[in-house]
């Protein structure tokens, strides 16, 4: 069926008219309690959320793994996907790169396709969880924590994958390690610690000034008796002994059931060592779910600790590396992409809106009842029309459909 430009033109009148009616009185709403709502658009539409490459195909399970149509065959499609969400929310400008998975054959040409799509390049993150075809030992039984040759060959990785990044022009090495043991008495647990530390310290001697070295934790799974970096705590100790530019990276899915972690994010800023973020959701453990499906409240209330937490909110925004860690097993993954940083967004946005300067003044008698009360104003506020006029003002996009000259 035909599309013409009128129809078009009348179905963008349309959407407009139907925003301007949810968000002219949310803003006037917005005014009236003091906000400076023009400012609040602004700041909105200025976070960007990083897209894994990763996050592009169908994930699976250790049962089994189910394709689906239209998964990116190459990095140059990956790119190009990440460049239609970021056409279609104006909000995923970064793409983050798993490698070896993406190693580009022509650097220079990946970086000119990238500023087409208008995007830079976020963290990249080494692979020392899995074996590959050319390598000469095995990460069965660990990596920077293993015997000597099985380090040098890993630390010579992540020192191979600093340097592609440096082509693309990213700032960032994202390590998360696998290492760990199944049984009581496979390894020794402070051997393991120092030797990770030695490796760490390779690798850390190899950044470009201007790079972080951000260190990732998960208290279990692919090892599940005990994880060489399972908790914040030894990320945090790890990255205090290597030096200022070295971070903890916070993925939400990295905990275990019932952790408070927006306690973690709050301590983590307070000393500096907060580097990034992976955003996913779980019910159970590292479920890779979208975000914002299981725990919104949970990820509203991070926000809330972040933008307490700071003095600087776009000093905040730029300090920090904003990314999405999932897997699809059963939803479309450029849907549930879309799905993961519109719920982030939201959460930021709502987290904007609590009064921080007098809900936790010491000594008010009714500060249990009055932070109860102004968190969940902020978090029941409907800020979707926020985001759509942020988006709007970004720049909105020619719907690009057949049509004829009439």
């Amino acid at each position: 069926m035909e599309i013409k430009k009128g129809q078009i033109k009348a179905h963008n009148q349309q959407l407009s008219d139907s925003h301007e009616g949810y968000f002219e009185p949310l803003a006037d709403q917005l005014s009236s309690k003091g906000y400076d709502v023009d400012q609040l658009v602004d700041r909105i539409g200025s976070f960007q959320v990083a897209i894994p490459s990763w996050a592009l195909g169908a994930g699976g399970t250790r049962f089994g793994r189910f394709p689906i149509g239209g998964e990116p065959g190459s990095l140059e499609d990956k790119i190009a996907d990440v460049g239609i969400l970021h056409l279609l929310n104006r909000s995923s400008g970064a793409i983050s790169l798993h490698i070896p998975w993406d190693i580009p054959d022509d650097s220079a040409a990946i970086k000119e396709l990238a500023d087409k799509y208008d995007l830079v390049f976020d963290a990249v993150n080494s692979n020392t969880f899995q074996d590959q075809p050319d390598q000469a030992y095995s990460y069965k039984f660990g990596s920077l924590s293993s015997e000597k040759e099985v380090r040098e060959q890993a630390v010579a990785h992540n020192v191979e994958v600093i340097r592609h990044g440096e082509t693309l022009g990213s700032k960032a090495l994202t390590v998360w390690l696998a290492d760990g043991s199944n049984f009581p008495g496979q390894q020794n647990f402070r051997k393991a610690l120092q030797r990770t530390l030695d490796s760490l310290e390779q690798i850390y001697d190899e950044l470009p000034p201007d790079w972080e070295m951000l260190i990732e934790y998960k208290p279990y799974e692919p090892n599940f008796y005990s994880m060489v970096i399972p908790d914040w705590g030894t990320s945090f100790l790890l990255a205090n002994k290597l030096g200022d530019q070295a971070q903890t990276l916070v993925d939400l899915g990295h905990h275990l059931p019932n952790t408070n972690i927006e306690q973690i994010v709050a301590t983590l800023l307070m000393e500096e060592k907060l580097g990034g973020f992976h955003f996913n959701d779980s019910k159970y453990g590292d479920d890779d779910l979208t975000t914002g499906s299981i725990k919104p409240y949970q990820l509203f209330l991070i926000f809330n600790e972040l933008i307490a937490g700071t003095d600087d909110i776009s000093a905040l925004e730029q300090e920090i590396s904003w990314m999405i860690d999932a897997s699809h097993n059963v939803k479309d993954p450029l849907e549930d992409l879309l799905q993961s940083v519109e719920a982030i967004k939201k959460s930021y946005a709502k987290a904007l809106l609590v009064d921080q300067k007098n809900w936790r003044e010491p000594g008010n008698p009714t500060i249990t009842v009055a932070a109860q009360s102004v968190l969940q104003d902020a978090f029941q506020t409907d800020v979707r029309p926020l985001l759509r006029e942020s988006r709007l003002r970004s720049g909105p996009q020619p719907i690009r459909s057949p049509c004829t000259d009439n």
